[in-house]
């Protein structure tokens, strides 16, 4: 049985309108997001934005840090170091897999 878009979080399934409706955000906030590059929705073949369930996530992240006063370049930033810290402790991980290996070859 293929999978289905709707079983991957990356695929892009919702319209600015219906991210707005479920957040409760104002569609110029979410173009403003992808104007300032904070977030970067797929496209349709019309040109219309569309939004994955992980950017949705994001969104939701995205609209807390700036309820609480934080500006879009602050945002932008932060979600920069979070991919950082999300990749460095991947690498660490493999560093310490790969060194346990090295200790006990069996």
């Amino acid at each position: 049985m293929p999978d289905l878009p709707f079983d991957d979080e990356h695929a892009p399934l919702y319209s600015l309108g219906q991210v707005a409706e479920m957040l409760q955000v104002q569609h110029a906030f979410l173009r403003r997001l992808d104007q300032h590059d904070v977030i970067r929705p797929s496209r349709s073949s019309g040109g219309q934005r569309r939004y994955s369930r992980h950017d949705i996530v994001i969104v939701q992240h995205v609209t807390r840090m700036a309820e609480e006063g934080m500006t879009l370049i602050a945002i932008r930033r932060i979600l920069e170091l979070e991919r950082e810290l999300v990749e460095l402790r991947r690498e660490l991980r493999e560093a310490h897999a790969r060194i346990r290996e090295l200790r006990d070859p069996n």
